[in-house]
């Protein structure tokens, strides 16, 4: 399940996921948020909180997450992915130069850290090296 968390900017897509990650849940809630966020905006951010309560992501979702990912390349402006589950943070790790923007990942512990980070102005320098 994939949930909206609420007090970011309109700038950032914040979710939160738990157990199992449908298709159905890309499609009716991460979808249109991302789609909503890059209607009027040049760059958006993502926060993503993938905590001890998730289990999996089943292929469709997986193949949603690629589509988006690919449908709005340019408009990923940072990425801030909070987890302690380390296949995940690996498989960021891993990702992370394919992505134009700057992808960062955090521990749940460092979850206020991330949210900081994620709404704070980005080092420039930083940008052109991600």
């Amino acid at each position: 399940m994939i949930e909206i968390l609420e007090g970011f900017p309109g700038n950032v897509v914040a979710v939160s996921a738990s157990g199992e990650v449908t298709r159905e849940d890309y499609e009716k809630i991460l979808m249109p948020a991302v789609v909503a966020a890059v209607s009027n905006r040049d760059k958006i951010r993502v926060y993503y909180e993938l905590g001890s309560g998730f289990t999996r992501m089943d292929a469709g979702a997986a193949w949603d997450d690629l589509k988006l990912g690919v449908a709005h390349y340019l408009k990923w402006e940072a990425i801030a992915v909070v987890t302690d589950h380390d296949w995940i943070r690996h498989a960021v790790d891993v990702l992370r130069f394919v992505v134009p923007g700057q992808v960062r990942t955090f521990r749940i512990e460092q979850a206020r850290e991330a949210r900081d980070w994620i709404v704070s102005p980005l080092d420039k320098e930083k940008i052109r090296l991600s």
